[in-house]
C-alpha cells in the first residue's frame, strides 16, 4: 500500500512540474504515469529482496531447528506489510509453521488461519489442526479453498493430505474421489496416479513413501532407519 501511495505521489510531483513547465495537462499525464510505474516497480523490487532475504534467514535458521530465532527472524517481515502486497500473509505462514514444528500447535493457529490459501504447507498445518480438534468440516473447507488455487492444483502433496485425512475418517469413496480430480489435473504425476491405485485396490494410502516431506506436518512419524548390517537380537555388524 505505502509503495503504491508513494509511487502515486511521485507521479503527481512530476505532472505538476511538467504542467508548470508551460505544457498543458495532456502532455503532463503521460510522464506522470511512467513516474508512477516506475516507482512502484522499484520500491517493489526492494520490498521483495528484503522478503526474500528475510524468508532465507529464517528458513535456515528452522532446518537448524532454531525455532526461536527462525520465529523472531520471520516477524521482521511483519513489517513489510504495508510496502508489500502478500507479505503479511508470507510472514504469518511462516511464524505459523516454524511454531507448529516446534511443537507449539496451539500458538501456531492464529498465524496459519491469516496464511493465504497459496501457502498451502501453512493450510494443511490448519486443516490437520481443525481434524484434531473434529471439526471435520472446517478440514474440509480448508482444503477446498486451498485446492482451487492454480498453483496449489500441482502440489501432489496437498491433495494426498486431503485424502489421507478422509480415508482416517472411514470416508474412502470420498478419498478416491479427491485423488481422481487431483489425477484430472496433474495427468502426468505418477506419485498422484500412484495414491490413487492404492486406495482403488484397497491398499493404506502411505503418503511417507511418496513425500518425505510428509512426516513435517506431525501426523505421521518418520520411519526408523535400520543401520547397515544391523540385525535386531545380534550383534550389531556395520560394514
Amino acid at each position: 500500500m505505502y509503495n503504491l501511495l508513494v509511487s502515486l505521489a511521485a507521479g503527481l510531483l512530476i505532472a505538476l512540474a511538467v504542467r508548470l513547465g508551460g505544457f498543458g495537462w495532456v502532455a503532463a499525464i503521460v510522464p506522470g504515469v511512467l513516474a508512477i510505474a516506475i516507482a512502484y516497480v522499484a520500491l517493489n523490487l526492494r520490498a521483495q529482496k528484503r522478503l526474500n532475504a528475510i524468508i532465507e534467514a529464517s528458513v535456515a535458521e528452522a532446518q537448524a531447528r532454531r525455532f526461536e530465532r527462525a520465529i523472531q527472524l520471520a516477524k521482521g517481515a511483519l513489517a513489510l506489510g504495508p510496502w508489500l502486497f502478500g507479505a503479511k500473509g508470507i510472514a504469518s505462514a511462516l511464524i505459523g509453521q516454524f511454531l507448529w514444528w516446534k511443537g507449539d500447535t496451539e500458538g501456531a493457529l492464529a498465524h496459519l488461519e491469516s496464511a493465504p490459501s497459496s501457502q498451502w504447507p501453512a493450510r494443511v498445518m490448519l486443516a490437520i489442526a481443525r481434524w484434531r480438534k473434529r471439526d471435520l468440516a472446517g478440514m474440509r473447507a480448508v482444503f477446498e479453498e486451498a485446492v482451487k488455487g492454480r498453483s496449489n492444483r500441482k502440489q501432489g502433496l496437498l491433495w494426498c493430505s486431503y485424502a489421507w485425512l478422509l480415508e482416517k475418517e472411514e470416508q474412502h469413496d470420498e478419498a478416491i474421489r479427491v485423488l481422481g480430480r487431483a489425477a484430472g489435473v496433474n495427468p502426468s504425476d505418477e506419485k498422484i496416479k500412484s495414491a490413487l491405485q492404492a486406495l482403488q485396490n484397497g491398499k493404506k494410502l502411505k503418503i511417507g513413501k511418496l513425500y518425505l516431506e510428509w512426516y513435517n506436518f506431525g501426523v505421521e512419524p518418520p520411519p526408523q532407519v535400520t543401520p547397515p548390517g544391523f540385525r535386531p537380537g545380534k550383534r550389531s555388524l556395520y560394514r
